[in-house]
């Protein structure tokens, strides 16, 4: 077995394990999923502070990680609270949220004592953090209840969003390696083309489609919702290789063998989520 075919192998079976992993972790039960969300959001955090201090900057690590996990129990509580498993959480997530709000207060103060050299942009990418990883994890908490028509909380739903993401990206290289001819976003992603993009898209709405029939649920919303995150995952994709391109690296990290870290893995989820979500909630609003 050559080279390649070994790597295709060990993604391959890497792949597997974690897709096994989110599977079981959602579908466990609730507390289980809000726990693979946390090891994520974590994860991705971490490496994206850690890229921010190869280009020279200082983020204020502890405070931003304080203020996702603040945000992170706020969204677990007022999920709970939508699903009527408990009332009382909601002092406490009220408490968490004042919690984000003083953390985000403090932290220009914080950079009295830090000495930097740049203080703003040390500040700016500490908050940048908290809405590029933070918030659409915590999005990610109400997805199994939006992605039910009626408002119920669906694990099986929600890993048929994960299929979606994960159809767009495999359909995308699949077809982009076969018939790839013309560069979609060279400056940042010499690799990806545009027959690869329409290929992804085309993958993700055969997914949506499936999700619909194995739901019993209307294909109308599942198609529009498989078009939304076939387009915003691959901006996802093309804004992580930015960031990794202006600090001249290859990988984020070294979480997956065969895939590189928590970014390279969740980079389409994070930006797909808060459209996704946004896209659901417009439809639970006007009713349809």
């Amino acid at each position: 077995m050559n080279d390649k075919m070994k790597n295709l192998a060990v993604r391959a079976a890497s792949g597997a394990a974690l897709v096994a992993v989110m599977f079981g972790a959602t579908l466990w039960n609730r507390g289980g999923f809000a726990a693979m969300l946390a090891v994520v959001g974590a994860g991705c955090l971490g490496e994206f502070y850690a890229m921010v201090r190869r280009a020279g900057l200082r983020p204020m690590r502890g405070a931003g990680f304080a203020a996702a996990a603040c945000l992170f129990g706020a969204a677990c509580g007022v999920q709970y609270d939508l699903i009527g498993a408990t009332q009382e959480a909601r002092p406490l997530v009220a408490l968490l949220l004042l919690a984000v709000a003083v953390l985000l207060g403090a932290m220009p103060a914080m950079g009295l004592w830090r000495r930097s050299e740049r203080p703003m942009a040390d500040l700016g990418v500490t908050v940048f953090a908290l809405a590029y990883v933070a918030a659409p994890v915590a999005l990610m908490l109400f997805l199994p209840l939006l992605l039910d028509a009626g408002g119920v909380w669906n694990p099986r739903a929600m890993c048929c969003f994960f299929v979606l993401i994960w159809a767009n990206d495999v359909c995308a290289y699949l077809t982009g390696m076969s018939f790839g001819r013309r560069k979609l976003f060279e400056r940042i992603s010499p690799k990806k083309t545009w027959e690869g993009f329409f290929g992804g898209i085309a993958g993700a709405l055969l997914a949506g489609w499936g999700a619909s029939a194995l739901l019993d649920a209307e294909a109308w919303r599942w198609l529009v919702l498989a078009l939304v995150v076939a387009v915003t995952g691959v901006a996802g994709d093309l804004v992580e290789s930015m960031f990794k391109r202006s600090v001249e690296l290859k990988d984020s990290g070294r979480m997956l063998p065969g895939h590189g870290g928590w970014l390279d893995r969740f980079d389409a989820l994070l930006l797909a989520a808060p459209f996704a979500f946004a896209c659901l909630a417009a439809l639970r609003i006007f009713g349809m």
